[in-house]
């Protein structure tokens, strides 16, 4: 097999810059899309993305662009790292220049807001039969500041095709950048977009000031209900203990870098949810996940007491102390109960 010389990365964001300095780093021809024509311009220029990932210098071989047929122009493989909220419409529009099957990456940490569809789903309704068994997802513990610094990080790579797995686990692998293999592609979806709910609160809970206790019962039972959820959609349940489910949980909820959990703490002190967005231009995509995740948990019928309370306090104008209250005041449960 031919090695991988040319890369598409979709989305500048701090995430897609950070995985493209990456792949430049190792050789790779890397073109960046930027829906931004400035933030494509200060790379071109400045090699820096000053918007998303400012501070971080990045190679003179990574070049940008805002336009999508030049981006995967000759392309061997896509990395796709959109915001979920515009994943489709990107998805329809690039799919005309996608005239050949090529590996693609997915490493958008959401489900699309109104039909509750994991993105995997949403490549597979929008591009060509011919790409969908080469469809994978990137997910695990991972701040972009931090892989861009150089510090260790580990995340797993899931696909259906066992060498085309095996392969771009070796692509993507650096000495600060491991990369383990997996066939879970609803589970590890599903642990890297739910986490984002489960920070949420515990950003609240952070900043109401409940105490350590607190965050740790909510971090520990918001996984309990990502299991639940995961098992009823088909998901391996182990996949949930593993580094896209409980470590990128523990992460998002712990990491001062995280902004779930930066939005929450700002909920939990007295902000509006209109505020907050107001003065943020990246995304926090909890906040969109957590009305999918809802719409999830009653389709299949699984009891998701956490997210429903996230929910209630972010569009239902609950207050944040009335919805930890009647999380603890609820009936007494079995902690192993089944599935």
């Amino acid at each position: 097999m031919q090695p991988l010389t040319n890369i598409a990365v979709i989305g500048a964001g701090a995430w897609g810059t950070a995985l493209a300095k990456l792949l430049a780093e190792k050789g790779l021809t890397v073109r960046l899309w930027a829906y931004e024509p400035e933030v494509a311009h200060a790379i071109n220029t400045l090699h820096e993305n000053p918007v998303f990932l400012k501070g971080i210098s990045l190679p003179l071989s990574l070049t940008a662009t805002s336009s999508l047929a030049e981006a995967v122009e000759n392309c061997e493989a896509l990395l796709f790292v959109t915001p979920s909220h515009v994943a489709r419409l990107v998805l329809q529009q690039l799919a005309p220049y996608l005239s050949k099957p090529v590996p693609i990456i997915n490493a958008t940490k959401g489900i699309e807001e109104g039909t509750a569809s994991l993105m995997t789903h949403v490549m597979e309704e929008v591009l060509a039969p011919s790409l969908h068994r080469s469809i994978m997802v990137l997910s695990g513990p991972s701040f972009a500041e931090e892989l861009s610094s150089g510090c260790p990080t580990a995340v797993c790579l899931a696909g259906s095709d066992d060498q085309l797995v095996r392969r771009f686990q070796q692509i993507l692998m650096t000495p600060t950048f491991r990369v383990y293999a997996d066939f879970d592609v609803i589970g590890v979806q599903l642990g890297g977009a739910l986490k984002n709910v489960i920070a949420l609160a515990a950003g609240i809970v952070d900043g109401l000031e409940l105490g350590l206790n607190a965050r740790a019962a909510l971090i520990t039972r918001g996984l309990a209900e990502i299991v639940r959820l995961g098992s009823a959609m088909g998901a391996d349940p182990r996949t949930f203990y593993g580094l896209s489910g409980v470590g990128d949980l523990v992460l998002t909820c712990t990491g001062t870098l995280s902004r779930n959990h930066t939005v929450g703490m700002r909920i939990g002190k007295g902000e509006s949810l209109e505020t907050i967005l107001g003065t943020m231009h990246t995304v926090a995509e909890g906040i969109r996940t957590a009305r999918a995740a809802w719409q999830l948990a009653q389709r299949y019928g699984v009891d998701m007491p956490i997210t429903q309370e996230t929910n209630a306090v972010l569009f239902g104008g609950k207050s944040c102390r009335k919805a930890v209250s009647d999380l603890m005041e609820r009936d007494a449960k079995m902690e192993k109960s089944p599935l």
